[in-house]
């Protein structure tokens, strides 16, 4: 077995309008659906996440999805002016630097550059 990569993730979502905004804002567009579907695929470059309509969901913390950018403080600058309060971008003991944000439903985002010297 080969295993190369992970090419999407799926969130249950309580709104779809609401969430849909939010990944808009982060610079997702929508490939599938819309802000009324029942089931909404969003896509980042190589990245997928799609929305699953979940009435009555309410979000907890389960764990982080990671998408990897050129430049966390670029991305978290966009966040930012898109109206978004992500967390401050800080420097792992590894070498990445990454930035958290917590979508409506409470599904945990990191934003994180690729160590310098690794690949």
């Amino acid at each position: 077995m080969s295993i190369t990569n992970i090419v999407g993730v799926t969130f249950a979502v309580s709104d779809m309008a609401r969430t849909v905004a939010f990944y808009k804002q982060l610079g997702f567009s929508i490939v599938f659906g819309d802000d009324t579907s029942e089931f909404t695929t969003l896509r980042a470059h190589d990245a997928y996440v799609n929305l699953a309509l979940r009435p009555g969901y309410e979000g907890q913390w389960w764990g982080r999805t990671i998408f990897r950018v050129a430049s966390a403080d670029a991305q978290y600058a966009a966040a930012v002016s898109a109206g978004l309060t992500p967390d401050e971008p800080r420097n792992a003991p590894s070498g990445e630097r990454y930035f958290h944000i917590t979508d409506p439903d409470g599904h945990e985002l990191s934003f994180a550059e690729q160590p310098a010297g690794q690949s």
